[in-house]
């Protein structure tokens, strides 16, 4: 039985790395709540974790980047982000074409993926950008909770939720709020997918 993992405060945050390149699943703190990370091209990894939440292995995960140029080999040749660069970092997730293969790495995987799109992000938090940006540049990012519950808004709430098997780095309370506004852009005109704290008008989009 692996022994109970503690709550690790930043000046242990490269142990929070080391798991996930070693293909483990943490909790990280993000703009409004906790979420569960792992790396976007870890099969097993993506699996466990919507076990983990209890959701279907094909609800896609949104990939959180540290910069935009951390994205662009994931993405489609045609698809721009300039237009969204404004909004980040901050709750602005873009849904995007992805690429149909990347370079010595394939197809992000389908827990990543829903019909060849993905969620993209830059969070507003620097401790979740220094995991982000210390495993490569792009983690697929979930709230951590239970597929139904609300999600942990601290270290210790994400300890009760999950238990101590998992590594869960401090970063203080979070405030909770709305969810990040989802915008897709890869129709013919922008949509809104989610509501947010970003609304159709400051993003240009007439209704």
């Amino acid at each position: 039985m692996e022994p109970p993992l503690p709550i690790l405060g930043p000046d242990r945050i490269e142990e929070v790395v080391e798991r996930v390149l070693g293909g483990g699943i943490v909790a990280i703190p993000t703009d409004t709540v906790y979420g569960l990370a792992c790396l976007p091209m870890h099969e097993a990894a993506l699996n466990a974790l919507a076990d983990l939440k209890g959701r279907d292995r094909d609800q896609p995960v949104a990939a959180l980047i540290d910069s935009v140029a951390d994205a662009i080999p994931y993405l489609d040749a045609t698809t721009s982000l300039d237009a969204f660069v404004r909004f980040w970092p901050g709750a602005l997730t873009v849904i995007v074409r992805a690429r149909a293969n990347v370079a010595g790495g394939g197809l992000l995987p389908p827990v990543v993926t829903e019909e060849g799109t993905v969620g993209i992000r830059k969070p507003d938090d620097r401790f979740a950008r220094h995991v982000i940006r210390s495993c490569g540049g792009i983690l697929a990012v979930t709230s951590a909770n239970h597929h139904g519950a609300p999600p942990c808004t601290s270290a210790e709430e994400v300890l009760a939720e999950f238990g101590e098997a998992m590594m869960v780095l401090d970063g203080g309370g979070r405030t909770g709020g709305l969810a990040s506004t989802v915008v897709d852009v890869t129709g013919e005109r922008p949509r809104i997918v989610r509501a947010g704290p970003i609304t159709a008008a400051n993003l240009g989009i007439e209704g």
